[in-house]
């Protein structure tokens, strides 16, 4: 055979590989599988993944990755970070027992259009700023900066022209599992701030155990969402194919064992995959592992 067609059969198998690899968007995890937002599938490229398709197949998170008519067609209306939000507020916490604003666990209730926390159901004291802290804001837990600042579009005109221009920084930004009910003077000063262990005391909000080292550019989120935050900063990694720092992740790793899931979390994923038409496969299995669906 002649040079130049062993050359060719080399450039084939590797065009090949490529489109089999990057044709989707979303990382394969360890069984060499991910999930495609843009589709609502689980599949697997890797061939040791064989063994395991089955089982994915049938797993809870796949089967809600089929999203039926009505929720396909729910989907296609979340075309942006504003219609995430009215679908937030009106279908995924909707109802007076779901309405628990994030890190500090204060309930809240709707105003019209308008969620108002009641700080006195946990202790909550502003820290600066009372006007920002009397509603509640959508947090994106990991943060749109995260998202999209080594995009090409943020470095052309920031988020804004993001959000208007690059559909899969649209789709990441309006993704209903990265996104969770906060008081807005938390949401505010969290801004893009990493989580991290900072110890101390916990003394800016009150009885609230949240802690923002503003010289550090860090904060410390209160135990009982701290395993929520790393199964959703897993999803987003793998989902969007975004940079998580090895120190990062074992600190995830350590908040998602001591937090594990529980039914309000495994509810939450269930209401967001019949909307959207993808589950968080991280809370899923846990789920399925703590016997809660």
């Amino acid at each position: 055979m002649k040079p130049f067609t062993y050359s060719f059969i080399n450039l084939l198998v590797v065009s090949l590989f490529s489109s089999l690899s990057f044709a989707h968007g979303g990382a394969l995890d360890a069984k060499g599988c991910h999930h495609d937002r843009k589709s609502g599938e689980y599949h697997c490229h890797r061939s040791q993944a064989n063994s395991t398709s089955v089982a994915a197949s049938t797993s809870p998170a796949s089967t809600a990755n089929a999203p039926n008519s009505s929720s396909s067609a729910l989907a296609h209306r979340i075309r942006n970070f504003r219609d995430a939000k009215n679908v937030l507020r009106d279908k995924i916490y909707s109802t007076p027992e779901q309405q628990v604003a994030f890190y500090s666990g204060c309930r809240y209730h709707r105003q019209g259009k308008k969620l108002v926390p009641d700080w006195n159901t946990c202790g909550f004291k502003p820290r600066k700023n009372a006007n920002r802290a009397s509603r509640i804001e959508w947090e994106h837990i990991v943060p749109a900066w995260v998202i999209g600042h080594q995009r090409q579009c943020w470095q052309n005109g920031g988020r804004s022209n993001c959000t208007r221009n690059d559909a899969d920084f649209a789709m990441a930004e309006a993704d209903l599992h990265n996104l969770v009910p906060a008081i807005g003077e938390i949401n505010g000063d969290r801004s893009n701030f990493r989580f991290a262990e900072l110890g101390g005391e916990f003394q800016q909000y009150g009885a609230v155990p949240m802690k923002v080292d503003f010289k550090q550019r860090a904060v410390q989120p209160p135990n009982a969402v701290k395993g929520n935050i790393a199964r959703t900063y897993f999803y987003m990694v793998e989902t969007y194919n975004l940079n998580l720092s090895k120190a990062q992740r074992r600190l995830f790793e350590a908040w998602a064992k001591a937090d594990p899931v529980d039914a309000w979390e495994c509810q939450r994923n269930k209401k967001i995959a019949q909307i959207q038409g993808n589950p968080n496969p991280y809370v899923s299995q846990g789920c399925l592992s703590a016997g809660l669906g």
